[in-house]
C-alpha cells in the first residue's frame, strides 16, 4: 500500500503578515547560524540544503493536521504496517524520482549475492570450502531492488511467529516432505507450521531442551549466549529465548533450501554461514554454550580443527552440547545405517580432540554428550609439556575473524595467577551483567573505552531511544517491529536500550571500526557478528524488521558507493520496514536522494541535542511492494 506524500505545512496569509514573517525569517536564520558558529568553533557552516528538510510553522493558519508530539509532527511518515496477514497486496507503482532503481527480476527474490549457487561451483568442494562467502566483484553488483514474493505478508508477532510463517513469504515446501518423520515443519494451507521438531528431538525442542537441563543448569542465567552449529530452522534457538538464552543460529545455504530463511521468519536470530576453512565471524570468549545436533559437522577430522574453532569462541567454564551420532552408538547405531565400528571410531576421535583441549567431560545421557571448556590455561600449558598437539597458537589475534583462516592450534586464554580464577574475567549472571563493566573494559584490554565511557554511553543511548520512540511510536507497540539490525553497534548499547522489548538485535561491528568491541558487547550478553559493509551480509533478503546505522556512511567514505550499501540495506530490509540514520548533515543529504530512489518515504530530522548540531537522524520507511502477480504464477509453473 503506497503512503501519500506529505502536504505541505505553508499556508497562504494575509499580506500584513508578510513583513512579520520576513523579520522572524531573518532573526531565527541569525541565531541558527550565530548558534552553528559558536558550536562548529567558529569555522564549520551548516549547508542550506538542510532548510527544506524540516517543517516550519509561521504565526498563520494551516490545514494539516497538527500533533501534541513536536517530533512526530515534523515527519508525516507512517510507521505502521498495512499487510498483514488478513490482506492482499500487489505491487506499488514507483514513484518518480530524481534517480531511481528498477525492481530486479523475480527470480531475484531469495538472491543472497555472497553465498550463490553458480559462483560456488567455481570453489573447490574440500572441506564445504564452496559455500563459504564468495562476493561478487564491483562490477557484478546488481543495481535493482529485490522484489518480495508476490502475496508477502507482515509475519505475525512474536511470540505466534514462532510457530507460524506465511507460505507466501517463503514459498518452499522441501522441508515438510524431506522433514516430514522429525517433526520440522507442516505446510498447512496459506502457512507453515513448526511443531518444535528436529533431527534428534523429534518429541520437541522444549522437552529437548529440559533433558539438557538435567545435564547442567540453563536457568540461573550463567548462561546466557549460545551457538547452534547447523541449526536447521532453529528449533533450539527458539525454544532457549524462554529460558533467557540468545543463540545465534547458523546453517549453510545448501540442499536443505531456506532453513535460514525459515528461521529469520519465525523471528529468530540466524545467519547464512558454515564451519569450512575461515573462521566463524564472531570474537574469541563469546558464547556460555555451543550445541550441536546431528549437525553433519566431522568434528574429529582435520586434526580437530573444527573442534578448536568452537574452543575459540567458547567462553572459560562454558559448555560444548552434542547429541546424535556418534553419541550413545552402541544403543542407535542399527538406526543409524552405519556400522558400530565405524561410530566407535568417529566418538573416539572426538574425545581425543576434546581431551587435546583440555576439556572435561561431564555427562553422557541417552544420546546427549556435554563437555566443559576449562577455566583458566594453567594446567593445560602444563599439561602441554607431555602431549604437544595441538600447540597453543603464537602471535595471533584470537578476536580477527572476518576472512581469517582456521589454524590447527589452541587459542590461548588470558594469563590468570591462580587456577581458580576465570581466564579474561568472570561474567556476573544474566541480567545483572548487561550493565555491569565488561571484563574486556574494566581489564584495560579495549584501547580507549574506560568503565566512565561505558557508563556515559549506556545512558546516552537511553536518551536516544527515548527520542527515537518519541518519532516513530511504532518503536513503543509490541509486535510491531521483531528483527533488528544495528549496523555499527560500537559498545552494543542501542541493543541494551531495547532490552525490556520484544526485539532482537543483531550488533554488526564493522571490521573497518577503529575499535574491536565485538568481544565487548558478547559479555553484556548480547549478540553480533563483524561485517564489512562493502560486501553483502550472509542473510536472506527481507530479514530485518528495522534497521538502525550510525556513522556508517562516514566510516565507508571512500571505501565503496553509497548506493550499494543503501542496496543491500533495502535487500534485507522487510516491506514496511523501518530505518534509522545518524550521520553527519551533508552525508544525510545526499542519503536521501538515494532512498528516494528507492522508493522509501523519508524524512530528515535535528539531532535529539537540538537544531544546532552537524550530525542529523533520518528516519525511514520501505514502502511496500511486491513481484507482480504473473511472475509468481511463472515461477509456480
Amino acid at each position: 500500500m503506497p503512503f501519500a506524500k506529505p502536504t505541505p505545512t505553508f499556508s497562504f496569509c494575509t499580506k500584513t503578515n508578510i513583513y512579520s514573517l520576513a523579520t522572524i525569517a531573518f532573526l531565527c536564520s541569525f541565531s541558527y547560524f550565530l548558534g552553528s558558529w559558536n558550536h562548529g568553533g567558529g569555522g564549520s557552516t551548516i549547508t542550506t540544503t538542510t532548510t527544506t528538510v524540516f517543517s516550519l510553522q509561521g504565526r498563520c493558519n494551516s490545514t494539516t493536521t497538527t500533533s501534541n508530539d513536536p517530533l512526530s509532527a515534523q515527519l508525516s511518515i507512517d510507521f505502521s504496517t498495512h499487510h498483514a496477514a488478513d490482506q492482499g497486496g500487489a505491487a506499488t507503482a514507483l514513484t518518480e524520482t530524481e534517480r531511481s532503481y528498477p525492481p530486479c527480476g523475480v527470480e531475484y527474490s531469495e538472491y543472497t549475492p555472497c553465498e550463490g549457487t553458480k559462483r560456488a561451483l567455481q570453489f573447490e568442494r574440500q572441506r564445504l570450502i564452496y559455500r563459504e562467502r564468495h562476493c561478487p566483484a564491483k562490477g557484478e553488483l546488481l543495481k535493482c531492488r529485490i522484489p518480495a514474493p508476490y502475496g508477502y505478508k507482515n509475519p505475525p508477532a512474536w511470540p505466534a511467529s514462532r510457530d507460524v510463517a506465511w507460505y507466501a513469504n517463503v514459498p518452499h515446501k522441501e522441508l515438510t516432505v524431506e522433514k516430514a518423520v522429525q517433526n520440522w515443519i507442516i505446510y498447512e494451507g496459506d502457512r507453515f507450521r513448526f511443531p518444535g521438531g528436529g533431527t534428534m528431538f523429534p518429541h520437541g525442542a522444549d522437552a529437548y531442551i529440559d533433558n539438557i537441563g538435567e545435564l547442567i543448569n540453563i536457568r540461573d542465567g550463567s548462561i546466557r549466549t549460545a551457538i547452534d552449529t547447523g541449526c536447521g530452522v532453529a528449533s533450539w534457538g527458539a525454544y532457549l529465548l524462554s529460558r533467557n538464552i540468545i543463540t545465534m543460529s547458523f546453517a549453510p545455504r545448501d540442499t536443505h533450501e531456506a532453513q535460514v530463511q525459515f528461521a529469520l521468519e519465525r523471528g529468530v536470530p540466524a545467519l547464512i554461514g558454515v564451519m569450512a576453512s575461515i573462521r566463524l565471524p564472531y570474537p574469541s570468549r563469546a558464547f556460555d554454550m555451543a550445541h550441536c545436533s546431528r549437525c553433519l559437522i566431522p568434528w574429529g577430522q582435520y586434526d580437530g580443527v573444527y573442534l578448536i574453532e568452537v574452543d575459540r569462541v567458547l567462553r572459560p567454564g562454558g559448555y560444548w552440547v552434542l547429541s546424535g551420532p556418534p553419541i550413545n552408538w552402541k544403543n542407535h547405531w542399527r538406526g543409524w545405517e552405519r556400522t558400530g565400528e565405524d561410530l566407535r571410531a568417529e566418538q573416539e576421535n572426538i574425545e581425543n580432540v576434546a581431551k587435546s583441549l583440555c576439556w572435561k567431560k561431564l555427562v553422557e545421557k541417552d544420546g546427549i554428550a556435554v563437555w566443559q571448556k576449562p577455566m583458566n590455561h594453567l594446567s593445560c600449558k602444563a599439561n602441554r609439556k607431555i602431549i604437544q598437539n595441538p600447540p597453543f597458537c603464537q602471535a595471533q589475534d584470537p578476536d580477527t575473524a572476518w576472512y581469517t583462516k582456521m589454524e590447527t592450534c589452541v587459542t590461548p586464554l588470558p594469563e590468570v595467577s591462580d587456577s581458580e580464577e576465570f581466564a579474561g574475567g568472570e561474567l556476573v549472571k544474566w541480567p545483572q551483567r548487561l550493565y555491569m563493566i565488561p571484563p574486556r573494559i574494566s581489564s584495560g584490554s579495549i584501547d580507549g573505552v574506560s568503565a566512565e565511557i561505558f557508563r556515559l554511553n549506556s545512558e546516552l543511548w537511553k536518551k536516544r531511544m527515548s527520542h527515537y520512540k518519541a518519532v516513530n511510536n511504532q518503536l513503543g507497540h509490541s509486535g510491531r517491529y521483531r528483527n533488528f539490525l544495528d549496523m555499527n553497534a560500537y559498545l552494543g548499547g542501542f541493543a541494551a536500550a531495547l532490552v525490556e522489548d520484544p526485539v532482537w538485535v543483531m550488533n554488526v561491528v564493522p571490521v573497518e571500526a577503529k575499535i574491536n568491541t565485538l568481544g565487548v558487547i558478547y559479555e553484556r550478553g548480547l549478540i553480533g557478528t563483524y561485517q564489512n559493509w562493502c560486501e553483502a551480509m550472509s542473510t536472506y533478503p527481507r530479514t530485518y524488521d528495522f534497521i538502525h546505522a550510525d556513522s556508517v556512511f562516514s566510516l565507508y567514505k571512500d571505501r565503496c558507493e553509497m548506493e550499494d550499501i543503501l542496496l543491500e540495506m533495502d535487500r534485507i530490509l522487510r516491506p514496511e520496514g523501518s530505518v534509522i540514520l545518524r550521520d553527519d548533515v551533508d552525508v544525510l543529504v545526499k542519503i536521501k536522494k538515494i532512498t528516494d530512489g528507492l522508493n522509501w518515504n523519508s524524512r530528515i530530522v535535528d539531532h535529539e541535542d537540538g537544531p544546532h548540531q552537524r550530525e542529523k537522524l533520518l528516519f525511514a520507511v520501505k514502502l511496500y511492494w511486491t513481484a507482480p502477480a504473473d511472475a509468481a504464477d511463472q515461477e509456480g509453473s
